[in-house]
């Protein structure tokens, strides 16, 4: 490279550039320096230095079990996510996915939130220190948002039922739901609504058969 008023010019040194020249052709370096990093003269992006990408975007909720019994016996009126505090052993008994929500529940207990009748079984590979399935399990909300939900159960009687447990980036999570009891006629007008649902499904599929 050498500089002449202020300028850069570019050109090729050694026995590979006077070659080039005998024979008429002149190949001058193109001026990558001047370019993005990863970047080449033709504007794509070079194998070698791609941009970066969040891994964890790209990452997808991974649904470990689902407490289907919630939405029949309870109206859901907001959910929330929460974290929850596991041992080691739990952790891998739900990426195998061996756990229940059934005729589970959460409440505030000091200021803290406490999760109940949650069974996760005992992982199988585990050699000793193993967890005890049914133990209580504490989750993890911000102060404000656990004083909120504390005083919608003590004012309006509502429930705290957790409604699913999911992988979220790699950590486990809670969706808690505030969940107000359905009347008998409830439940049965969502069961109605449940097999007319299933009934039209039924009924378009029969079409695009037919």
């Amino acid at each position: 490279m050498r500089r002449s008023g202020g300028k850069c010019n570019w050109e090729e040194t050694g026995s590979k550039t006077e070659t080039n020249k005998r024979a008429g052709k002149a190949h001058p370096i193109p001026p990558y320096r001047h370019l993005p990093q990863g970047r080449r003269s033709d504007g794509r992006w070079s194998n070698m230095a791609k941009p970066k990408t969040d891994i964890a975007q790209t990452r997808e909720i991974r649904l470990v079990c689902q407490n289907r019994k919630a939405y029949h016996d309870y109206t859901i009126l907001e959910s929330v996510e929460a974290g929850i505090v596991l041992k080691g052993t739990e952790v891998k008994a739900l990426r195998e996915g061996r756990a229940n929500l059934k005729d589970s529940y959460a409440r505030v207990r000091n200021n803290e939130v406490f999760l109940y009748g949650l069974h996760i079984s005992p992982y199988s590979h585990a050699s000793y220190e193993n967890h005890e399935p049914e133990r209580v399990r504490k989750l993890l909300l911000h102060r404000f948002e656990i004083k909120r939900l504390y005083g919608k159960t003590q004012e309006k009687g509502l429930s705290l039922i957790p409604l699913k447990i999911y992988f979220n980036k790699g950590k486990a999570k809670v969706e808690l739901g505030l969940a107000q009891g359905k009347k008998l006629y409830d439940k049965r007008e969502s069961l109605k609504r449940k097999e007319s649902a299933r009934e039209i499904e039924r009924m378009r599929k029969d079409r695009k058969v037919n």
